[in-house]
């Protein structure tokens, strides 16, 4: 009976709560449940950079329909997955249009980007990796003139990707949904890499490639694990909005392959060694390019992506099927269609036209040629290797597969998102083994560069990881390491009154105050701000006395990390706090300078100038040029 009046007290109790106090009882709750606030921010972001891409893959189909077919009569080489178009009959290529467009089309993106959106020129993804080491910020017309400018450059022929636009678009949608919800900057920051994540697994149909690329492409040697869950999240949601669309379809396709022998792995171990120096070429061409010739013409900024287009029109009268993102390329060399001669051939050209696009400025992604460089290496090591070791090899295919995981990855920094990727893309998972062996040979080798210009080596070289450097430097070290045992500590009694108080405070610097019992226990802290409010008044501080402001009693011990008492600091936004040693009581205060000090000496002690305080990326290694 007692228990249920006690129940009945409970329900009167909730249904007498008004609608308006409910409402904010819910969102209390989504506040300050982790997990429910990633859960939904994830799925937002997930349905936003799945209907960008969306919009941007069918402006970039039917774009490179009418603009490179319809009036160069050129048929773009379609992969597997990507044919829902009407079927393109061959025709004659106009060759004098094939080589202008490219060259137009730059000169259009070159002029909105210029004028519109200055950084949302070159690759994207290198934009994305900037703005998450700045300040987890990109302004709301990126995405937009981003799109728009990559848009141009792709159906008019240059060589570049599309998942470099997607990726600041995703991560602008991102960004902006972090500013609307008022995000503190580690939250915006997330949001950013859960927008990248949404777009990139949307535009390969890969969730999970997208999540662990945006999350892994920040750094050379490190992972953003904290943003995996948000980044899956997005992904997923995003891959689901995009296929519903389009299909969930692979975009290539590729026959089962058995799994390699000992020898034949010996030789996919080779294709890893094999892909550094034309990872290292790529590299040098791309930023050198970029240094010594465009950089230095005698022409106007917003012109220079013209004349890098006309010099891939130019090399598109020797092969056309350079131009674009080249995946119909990539799905031949997959199915070993394509002779070696050509593949050999393809692997400069496609070197050479895409330092062309980007490094004139134009808007575009990086990803897609990378992988056509891998898959015709791959595919061409792959044919000699059959026709040298026929009863070894028995897919030159494969070769072709790896070859697109082990290139990205090399030049990229990116193992694990490229290992996910090209398998979700080919809808393979026969070769991982070989890609993962492949790949860590590649990247063991070409540590020293990487074709992203913004990335870091690892998370303390990163202005958004600065104060998780400052804790990990200072978890080794103790509070009895840094406090001065003869540095003075004036200690108030307990039953002291107002008027001794204020006679102290005019004759003392100090502004906080332990107070202790007759048996010399801290019983708590007085803050000089809570003091000066009180003087401030003279007919509240007459009727109080000095304990009746003290605030908790927070002490540090002599065994305590220094990364412990920093927090303590940062909580309190006091500049001392007690030292108390459980056999000794209070021994002494521990100064927020001198804990700064030592940090400051381990530091310089451990080469502090690789990642400074002043939030500057340091330390990090040039890239080739």
């Amino acid at each position: 009976m007692a228990i249920n009046s006690r129940v009945d007290v409970k329900i009167s109790e909730v249904v007498g709560i008004s609608p308006w106090k409910r409402i904010l009882s819910l969102f209390n709750v989504f506040r300050k449940s982790r997990f429910l606030r990633w859960f939904v921010y994830g799925s937002v972001v997930g349905v936003l950079s799945g209907l960008g891409a969306a919009i941007f893959y069918y402006g970039l189909k039917w774009g490179s329909y009418y603009v490179l077919y319809r009036l160069a009569g050129y048929a773009v080489p379609q992969s597997a997955g990507e044919r829902f178009l009407p079927s393109i009959p061959e025709t004659h290529i106009i060759y004098w249009l094939l080589v202008l467009l490219p060259a137009i089309g730059g000169l259009l993106s070159g002029v909105i980007v210029t004028f519109l959106a200055p950084e949302a020129q070159g690759d994207g993804t290198d934009a994305y990796i900037e703005a998450f080491h700045g300040h987890g910020a990109i302004r709301t017309r990126v995405p937009l003139i981003k799109g728009i400018s990559s848009l141009i450059i792709l159906v008019t022929g240059g060589s570049v990707g599309r998942e470099g636009p997607i990726a600041q678009i995703g991560a602008g949608l991102g960004a902006l949904l972090g500013r609307v919800l008022k995000l503190d900057i580690r939250e915006k920051r997330l949001m950013l890499l859960a927008g990248c994540a949404g777009g990139l697994s949307a535009i390969f149909r890969a969730p999970l490639g997208g999540a662990f690329m945006a999350a892994e492409i920040l750094y050379r040697e490190d992972l953003e694990t904290e943003g995996i869950i948000l980044s899956v999240i997005s992904a997923l949601v995003s891959y689901e909005v995009f296929t519903a669309i389009f299909g969930r379809q692979p975009l290539f396709v590729f026959p089962h392959i058995e799994f390699p022998g000992p020898l034949e792995m010996l030789l996919y171990a080779s294709l890893g060694l094999i892909c550094v120096p034309f990872g290292y070429i790529f590299t040098k061409m791309l930023f050198g390019l970029r240094k010594h010739l465009f950089e230095k013409l005698p022409i106007r900024r917003e012109l220079a992506p013209a004349v890098g287009g006309l010099m891939v029109g130019l090399l598109a009268l020797w092969h056309p099927d350079i131009m674009g993102g080249g995946y119909g390329t990539m799905q031949e060399a997959l199915l070993g269609e394509l002779p070696v001669t050509l593949m050999l051939t393809l692997v400069f050209l496609k070197i050479a036209a895409t330092s062309f696009s980007l490094s004139s400025g134009g808007s575009g992604g990086i990803f897609a040629p990378a992988l056509f460089i891998g898959s015709v290496l791959g595919g061409a090591f792959g044919q000699l290797a059959h026709a040298w070791f026929p009863s070894i090899v028995s897919s030159p295919g494969g070769f072709a597969l790896v070859g697109m995981a082990t290139f990205f990855a090399c030049v990229a920094k990116c193992p694990l998102g490229a290992l996910f990727m090209v398998s979700e893309i080919t809808g393979s998972y026969d070769l991982l083994v070989p890609i993962i062996l492949s790949s860590v040979l590649a990247i063991l080798l070409s540590q020293r560069w990487s074709i992203f210009y913004n990335q870091v080596e690892n998370k303390f070289h990163s202005p958004a990881h600065q104060s998780d450097r400052l804790v990990y430097m200072l978890k080794g070290l103790l509070v009895k390491d840094v406090y001065r045992p003869d540095s003075p500590v004036t200690v108030l009694p307990e039953d002291m009154t107002f008027a001794q108080l204020r006679r102290l405070v005019t004759h003392t610097n100090e502004s906080v105050f332990p107070v202790v019992d007759k048996a010399c226990r801290l019983t708590g802290i007085l803050s000089l701000i809570e003091i000066r409010a009180a003087l401030s008044r003279r007919s509240v501080y007459e009727a109080l006395r000095p304990k009746d402001l003290l605030l908790p009693p927070i002490s540090v011990a002599p065994d305590e990390s220094l990364s412990a008492a920093l927090l303590k600091f940062l909580e309190t936004g006091f500049t001392r706090i007690p030292i108390v040693d459980q056999g000794k009581g209070l021994i002494g205060m521990l100064g927020l300078e001198d804990l700064l000090t030592r940090y400051q000496q381990e530091l310089q002690r451990a080469g502090g100038d690789e990642a400074g305080v002043d939030g500057t990326i340091m330390g990090q290694t040039p890239p080739v040029s």
